[in-house]
């Protein structure tokens, strides 16, 4: 199964292509460069470097957030745009869960500890995305959510974390900075972060491939983002500013 992966939810955006879980070539880098530009400027280098055509593709794997709202919207145009033309399904992927499944394919954690995975990131505005999920017990299971994504300060979320029984949570994060390690050592003793590569799209191509073996798809038309927060534009419309 040939897979295309996308993540336009950060400035360290990244496009991968994999077949099953296997990544064949990826493309990653922090840019200011509008996604309207730089998305299919990577997509054509992925080309460059295997000679695939989009109609080969089985399965078009997009980050749904949370994230960036513009960014998101042109990951999530592109991949509609994609899967309609060439009539293929689609696998959304949350940012938190791609997240929390980089950290296990790095192998990052312990088999033994950390029954749970806390990922968490930079949702600007002195807020983070966070949620926890329940590792999986074998490699045939998926990750189990526990807690839903949601959009907290630093407090809200260390005392969110404080819920789950002690010593069976761990915290990963692309953007470990925005929770600095005196505030999670006076909340959570002895909790620390692990860091996980930006760069989300092999992960978001992997668990592409398992909502594919389970029937988890949709398509086009069905295709939403996970914003998690409204836009700044749309809290001032609804708000009648």
């Amino acid at each position: 199964m040939l897979i295309l992966a996308v993540d336009t939810s950060s400035r360290i955006g990244s496009a991968a292509l994999l077949r099953d879980s296997e990544v064949l070539a990826e493309v990653s880098g922090y840019e200011e460069t509008p996604y309207s530009t730089r998305l299919f400027r990577d997509i054509e280098a992925l080309r460059e470097k295997l000679a695939f055509k989009m109609d080969q593709v089985d399965v078009f794997a997009v980050a749904a957030g949370p994230g960036s709202f513009t960014g998101l919207r042109v990951g999530l145009t592109a991949a509609k745009a994609w899967a309609e033309v060439h009539r293929k399904p689609i696998a959304a992927i949350s940012v938190l869960e791609a997240i929390a499944a980089e950290a296990l394919s790095a192998h990052l954690l312990v088999a033994s500890g950390f029954p749970s995975i806390a990922p968490f990131l930079d949702a600007r505005k002195g807020q983070i995305f966070g949620a926890i999920y329940r590792r999986p017990e074998d490699r045939h299971s998926d990750l189990t959510i526990t807690t839903e994504g949601s959009i907290l300060s630093p407090d809200e979320f260390l005392e969110m974390i404080r819920g789950v029984p002690e010593g069976t949570v761990q915290l990963v994060s692309p953007t470990p900075n925005v929770l600095p390690n005196d505030r999670i050592s006076s909340a959570l003793p002895g909790v620390t972060v692990l860091h996980v590569s930006a760069a989300l799209a092999p992960a978001i191509g992997r668990l592409g491939f398992e909502r594919a073996k389970r029937g988890r798809l949709v398509d086009a038309l069905s295709l939403d983002a996970n914003y998690v927060r409204r836009s700044d534009a749309e809290s001032a419309w609804k708000d009648g500013e």
